[in-house]
């Protein structure tokens, strides 16, 4: 990572950098756009124990992710630009004052970022943020919200995945497929329930929390867990899908893999831009993360019109013509799957 805070500066309209001095809780809220709405992207909480500069490597992922999200909200259609958050602590340590300061750093932006769950943070989260502020979503069902966002980010990633089956093999159907998935949690833990359920494909699972092992391994015993990366890519698989932290595609994994096609839900899965056109040099179709992970701002997003869940859910399924379109795009182009995804998203804002 970059640890340069401005190397990743590209636009955006706003970065506000806070620290509550009674609670000590410090933030970094990036919003990239608001050319088609009010900016939407999720907080996330860590210590980013493993930079050298914490400070900096959060200032850096807030602006890289607030620019994903104006392309992941341009491409799901919604009427919202793109914002990201981090709060800087740890995960499993945080307490109600230091998230009712946040919501109060949240409702004096005055709307122009409204802020969901991301990783760190829960629904349970979000209900208290939501004490202090209207521009929260994800909230429980109980305080009027739609709830855990994995479950349509995962339907999302399902069919941004038999779209890109569809241009790859000519075919949507997964079910003569071995998917190999990096992280079985909220997200990749629903996938395998549609790849299995709904597909009947083969899977090959690797995730670092027992508990989780062991919950899916019951519901679903014929998924394959094993112990590292090596073995997960020794099973031959025909689909890779990282759905843990980013960067996970290093050059040196893309010179490597044998796949046929990467689909996932982590964000920045690319550990360089760089990683995208070696994938395309390589044959190997990389979906966009930005592009087939927005089911679940679909679903938060719902929550500021209504809450209609399945409403949100007809939205999500429109992932796979979306994906389709950026795939032809592509090909016709020929450029990368990413640079046609960009394109799409900078159309449809310009459009706006």
């Amino acid at each position: 990572m970059n640890l340069n805070p401005w190397s990743e500066f590209d636009g955006h309209e706003e970065v506000v950098v806070a620290q509550d001095p009674k609670t000590g809780i410090r933030s970094v809220i990036a919003i990239h756009s608001t050319a088609l709405g009010p900016a939407l992207g999720g907080t996330r909480m860590s210590l980013y124990s493993d930079a050298p500069d914490p400070y900096a490597a959060a200032h850096a992922d807030a602006l890289r992710l607030a620019r994903a999200m104006t392309l992941k909200n341009s491409l799901a259609g919604l009427p919202h630009g793109g914002g990201k958050a981090v709060i800087i602590g740890d995960p499993h340590n945080k307490s109600r004052e230091q998230l009712l300061a946040y919501g109060d750093l949240i409702e004096s932006l005055g709307g122009k970022y409204v802020t969901a769950g991301d990783v760190g943070m829960q629904v349970a989260d979000m209900d208290v943020l939501g004490e202090r502020s209207k521009w929260v979503t994800g909230r429980s069902p109980e305080n009027g919200g739609v709830g855990d966002s994995g479950i349509l980010t995962a339907l999302g990633i399902w069919q941004g995945m038999r779209a890109a089956a569809q241009f790859a093999y000519g075919s949507p159907d997964l079910g003569d497929r071995t998917i190999a998935v990096v992280g079985a949690g909220k997200v990749g833990g629903r996938l395998i329930g549609h790849l299995i359920e709904s597909e009947g494909a083969r899977v090959v699972a690797i995730d670092p929390v027992p508990e989780v092992r062991a919950a899916l391994s019951a519901q679903y015993p014929a998924v394959t867990f094993v112990e590292t990366v090596d073995e997960l890519l020794d099973s031959n698989p025909d689909v890779l899908s990282p759905n843990a932290m980013g960067g996970f595609i290093t050059p040196e994994m893309a010179a490597r893999l044998e796949v046929k096609m990467v689909c996932g839900g982590a964000n920045n899965q690319l550990a360089s831009p760089e990683v995208g056109d070696l994938l395309a040099e390589r044959g190997i179709l990389y979906a966009p993360d930005f592009l087939v992970n927005c089911g679940g701002v679909i679903q938060v997003a719902e929550e500021l019109v209504g809450a209609d869940v399945e409403r949100a859910r007809a939205k999500v399924m429109g992932v796979y013509d979306t994906a389709s379109t950026v795939f032809a795009r592509a090909a016709s182009e020929g450029i990368t799957p990413v640079a046609a995804a960009e394109a799409e998203a900078w159309a449809r804002i310009s459009a706006a």
